[in-house]
């Protein structure tokens, strides 16, 4: 079982796809992962699963791997004991997750955006590109910068969890460039299939990144690299001036056109 814990997730799940489901049930999404170097051993850190859930997960991962041997389990090191599953963010990282409510509220809308979508018309056309003018400079250069330029600095880049995020990104950053060809081209279908595929992977990514990466990152910070993060936070927020500000008006205006009021981010 030890060589298992160092061997890739990816590769444990190829061998033994039961596993996978295992994983599944303890909330930890592993199998549908698009990279997947993460080691077995690493899973229980990033998680910070509880010692009980920790024994039980690999005990049921023993039972797969090595069935009716009895094995010794071997235990996991932290850098820190599990905390409450309550997630707690420190100052800065709690600036990132305010951002990503209003990004939220903007994924909230995309569908109305879409439902009666014209290209023909040039009110509908502004539309579109009002949406993708506040995912570029607000969700991307603003908020995402704050992630790959700062955030992710602190941590080797190599880690599979980042590579993930990353890659998150550019996919985003790829879509958007499809909508904005779509626009162009007065093609409805390719606005509706990137501007939706842009949504549901944020929504998934921003999931991950409240509740695992964050999390996990915040139980690695000492209070002087907590500091040091807000500060440069601070100074990424007085570069950027009203924009943060203009961009939620403009949200809300979208709510209202649509909605009637405010959508719960």
């Amino acid at each position: 079982m030890q060589s298992f814990l160092n061997q890739s997730i990816k590769a444990v799940i190829r061998d033994y796809p039961e596993v996978g489901q295992i994983l599944d049930e303890f909330e930890i999404g592993c199998a549908p992962c698009s990279v997947g170097d993460c080691l077995l051993k690493d899973i229980v850190e990033i998680h910070n699963l509880s010692p009980e859930d920790e024994r039980l997960l690999m005990a049921r991962i023993a039972g797969v791997i090595s069935p009716g041997e009895k094995i010794e389990l071997p235990a996991v090191e932290r850098k820190k004991p599990a905390g409450p599953k309550e997630l707690k963010y420190s100052p800065p990282v709690k600036k990132l997750v305010e951002e990503h409510k209003l990004i939220k509220r903007c994924l909230a809308l995309i569908p109305r955006l879409l439902e009666y979508l014209d290209l023909q018309s040039e009110a509908d056309r502004e539309l579109v590109l009002g949406a993708v003018d506040f995912i570029r400079n607000y969700a991307d250069r603003f908020h995402h910068a704050k992630e790959e330029d700062i955030l992710f600095k602190y941590f080797d880049e190599n880690l599979d969890i980042l590579k993930v995020m990353h890659q998150e990104h550019e996919t985003g950053r790829a879509h958007v460039r499809a909508v904005l060809a779509g626009v162009e081209e007065r093609d409805s279908g390719v606005v509706r299939e990137h501007l939706d595929a842009y949504r549901e992977l944020l929504k998934e990514h921003i999931k991950k990144e409240d509740e695992i990466l964050y999390p996990w990152m915040d139980r690695s910070f000492s209070t002087s690299q907590v500091g040091e993060l807000y500060s440069r936070f601070g100074e990424v927020d007085r570069q950027f001036g009203e924009a943060p500000q203009k961009y939620g008006a403009f949200i809300q205006g979208l709510e209202e056109r649509f909605c009637g009021g405010r959508i719960a981010g």
